[in-house]
């Protein structure tokens, strides 16, 4: 028997078996991988250059840009982490066959959203009923 699935609902399905979101989100997680390295890294190369006598930001003269430095540095990593995290419950989604399926409503995500957000987890309307 002929399949008679048409290609324009091929698009709208994402194709978790072909390869091309699975090798984005690889992509996707080599990249947050190393930016949470190098960050890790910056951090490090801060914590040395304040050294252990400096606990007074507000009368040290580098006080204040290294605090600023350390912050900026912090948010950036806790953002990477939390990528990583998304990428990798994507990508054991993808590997147990639920990828692209709405965790709320089990409806499919659409493909369009996945190559923009490949590590979602929601379609569009629960994703804004949930606040992300």
């Amino acid at each position: 028997m002929m399949d008679t699935t048409t290609r324009a609902e091929d698009a709208n399905s994402p194709d978790v078996t072909g390869g091309d979101l699975r090798g984005l989100l690889e992509i996707l997680r080599l990249d947050a991988a190393d930016r949470l390295s190098d960050l890790d890294i910056a951090m490090g190369v801060l914590l040395a250059s304040r050294g252990v006598d400096v606990a007074d930001d507000e009368h040290d003269p580098e006080g204040v840009t290294l605090s600023a430095e350390w912050s900026r540095s912090a948010g950036l990593r806790e953002a990477a982490r939390k990528e990583l995290e998304q990428i990798d419950d994507a990508l054991r989604r993808l590997n147990a066959g639920g990828y692209g399926v709405c965790a709320d409503c089990g409806e499919p995500i659409p493909i369009a959203r996945l190559r923009v957000r490949p590590f979602a987890s929601r379609c569009v309307s629960c994703a804004e009923r949930a606040g992300t």
